[in-house]
């Protein structure tokens, strides 16, 4: 069976990314981040200006809400490493490049929003936020598969769809109407991302479906999230999880099992010794995730009972 170059899946895919770049701002809404933000809560911190300094007593949002937030801001601010990623191995010419500076453009507002509210609201520390942006954006992103277009792809897909659910849940956690209507904004638009990805990667399933599913496998078996550098971000995590905000099973159930049902994984005809070895791979995975999940489970809901008995 022959194998695909990256050029030549690039050639091959750029049809695809035309029709789907078109269907794309088709579907996708104008807004305006400004309008999610209660501008007449704020008030005049201290500094230069002379306001009033940033108290933990400030912050009106549940704690996890907090956390979630700032991970998923800190992950909004490494745009221009994700642009850089994408545009080096997409290309800026054609649909490619169009497609590049689009998304770009539309992710863009997801940090300004993002900020400006928690900024406004006082919900958390404007000067840890900035430091921790600082720490974050200096170390920069690098895409574990940097040149392979269809790695990329695959990654990109459960990425988008993943992010799409932290911010929807983490709108809920916050209990805050405007919060939420934000984040339900932002999540509308990953997931047209995360569509867009998913129908590349489709055909790519067609055009060379042994490297589509090698592709999979690989990027599953060491998934991690873009946000993954934050400093602290194991232990923020792990609150976000014991919130249910996102866990082992959401990951697996809401994110990995849609994605493979979308691409008929265990269907897909035509595979090579290592496209099935590959497609074995994502199986085994799936139930490796699914003991993970139960486990995790159990230990949230024995945590939860010895919380409550000691209330």
């Amino acid at each position: 069976m022959t194998v695909l170059s990256q050029t030549a899946l690039l050639l091959e895919l750029e049809p695809v990314v035309e029709k789907n770049l078109d269907r794309h701002l088709s579907l996708a809404k104008e807004w305006f981040p400004h309008e999610y933000v209660p501008w007449s809560e704020g008030r005049t911190f201290d500094g230069p200006l002379g306001g009033q300094a940033w108290t933990e007593a400030d912050a009106k949002l549940p704690e996890v809400a907090r956390t979630a937030l700032i991970v998923n801001l800190l992950t909004e601010d490494n745009l221009p490493s994700y642009h850089h990623e994408i545009a080096t191995l997409f290309g800026r010419d054609g649909a490619w490049g169009t497609w590049v500076h689009r998304w770009t453009a539309e992710e863009g507002r997801h940090g300004t929003a993002i900020r400006d509210y928690l900024t406004v609201t006082r919900a958390v520390d404007p000067v840890a936020l900035e430091r921790a942006r600082m720490v974050h954006m200096s170390a920069g992103y690098r895409n574990g598969h940097d040149d392979e277009v269809l790695h990329s792809l695959a990654y990109v897909s459960f990425q988008e769809l993943a992010t799409r659910i932290s911010h929807r849940n983490t709108g809920r956690a916050a209990a805050d109407p405007i919060c939420d209507a934000l984040l339900a904004r932002v999540a509308a638009d990953e997931n047209l991302h995360m569509v867009f990805y998913r129908n590349l990667l489709a055909a790519a399933f067609e055009l060379a479906p042994s490297q589509a599913m090698r592709a999979v496998a690989d990027v599953l078996a060491d998934f991690q999230m873009p946000g993954a550098g934050i400093e602290g971000f194991a232990r923020k995590s792990v609150a976000i999880a014991l919130a249910g905000i996102y866990d082992l099973r959401q990951h697996r159930d809401e994110v990995v099992n849609p994605v493979l049902r979308q691409w008929n994984v265990f269907e897909v005809s035509g595979l090579d010794a290592d496209g099935e070895a590959a497609r074995d791979q994502i199986a085994a995975h799936l139930a490796d995730l699914d003991r993970q999940a139960s486990r995790f489970e159990e230990k949230r809901a024995a945590r939860a009972a010895r919380l409550a008995a000691i209330r």
